[in-house]
């Protein structure tokens, strides 16, 4: 199975990043790609919740899912909706962050609200609320298809090795990250999380990304890292995009994951433990 991972720079008006993600999934289909991913946010990056609330829809009417799960039908391909956000009925009027698996046929296999939320001051200009606008998800989600049994996770939750551990001991093959990372902890961290995680899982890490600088009508500008990894289950990295908005491709091959899981079977090895406190003080 080849995968297609796009890395966009989407902005913040949802019809009109109906037509840049469509070439780019029909760019990677064209590829080869049996199982095409778009990043974090595919919908919408905006930094005004104002705006949200006026562009946003519920999921049944968002055009960007509406697009792409016309693609996998057209095209019969898997795809990973990396996220949209979209409307709930959430009494605080919060969003789900919300990663979505549409089968060959366009229908939806599975939904994943993203957990973890990004609530961080990563420098003096830089401060990210994402709670503020975003309900939190209470539900890890392994999806089993016949392409593999793939853990979904998105963007922040990469920091929280325990789900990961969870979504592979619970028989994950490919675990899914897409993301929308700041340069500041893109640069610092993104690409030793992502193989911590294949290695410590032995499962294909596939994140799809968005870059650069994002169009945007209202509120501030937001940048993003970009380099959308592809990293295989003994953590070599398959193919990076770099920093402009294109497709990579990795072709995946599961019995890799069973490899890795037998020369290094640290999933079957966990061990109850107690942890002991020692105060110095009271020695």
């Amino acid at each position: 199975m080849r995968a297609g991972l796009l890395q966009l720079s989407v902005g913040d008006v949802p019809a009109e990043n109906v037509a840049p993600v469509r070439a780019a999934i029909r760019q990677a289909v064209a590829g080869g790609a049996g199982i095409v991913l778009t990043p974090e946010v595919t919908n919408c990056v905006s930094t005004s919740r104002k705006h949200q609330h006026e562009v946003l829809r519920d999921e049944a009417n968002d055009p960007v899912l509406a697009m792409m799960r016309e693609e996998a039908a057209r095209a019969g391909i898997w795809l990973l909706a990396g996220s949209v956000v979209v409307k709930t009925d959430d009494p605080e009027g919060r969003f789900a962050n919300r990663s979505l698996l549409i089968t060959p046929e366009g229908q939806i296999a599975a939904r994943y609200d993203k957990i973890h939320m990004f609530d961080v001051q990563v420098s003096e200009s830089e401060t990210y609320r994402e709670s503020a606008a975003i309900r939190p998800g209470a539900r890890a989600v392994l999806a089993q298809t016949p392409i593999g049994a793939i853990g979904m996770t998105v963007c922040y939750d990469l920091r929280f090795a325990a789900l990961y551990r969870d979504l592979a001991q619970a028989g994950a093959q490919i675990i899914t990250v897409p993301s929308a990372f700041s340069p500041v902890t893109g640069a610092a961290h993104w690409e030793t999380l992502l193989r911590a995680r294949a290695i410590e899982t032995g499962c294909y890490v596939l994140a799809p990304a968005q870059t650069g600088t994002h169009p945007h009508s209202t509120g501030r500008s937001r940048e993003t890292w970009g380099h959308a990894l592809a990293v295989a289950p003994w953590g070599e990295v398959l193919a990076d995009a770099g920093r402009e908005p294109s497709v990579i491709y990795a072709d995946l091959d599961l019995d890799a994951v069973t490899d890795a899981r037998q020369r290094i079977p640290a999933l079957t090895h966990d061990r109850a433990y107690d942890l002991h406190r020692v105060d110095y003080e009271n020695l």
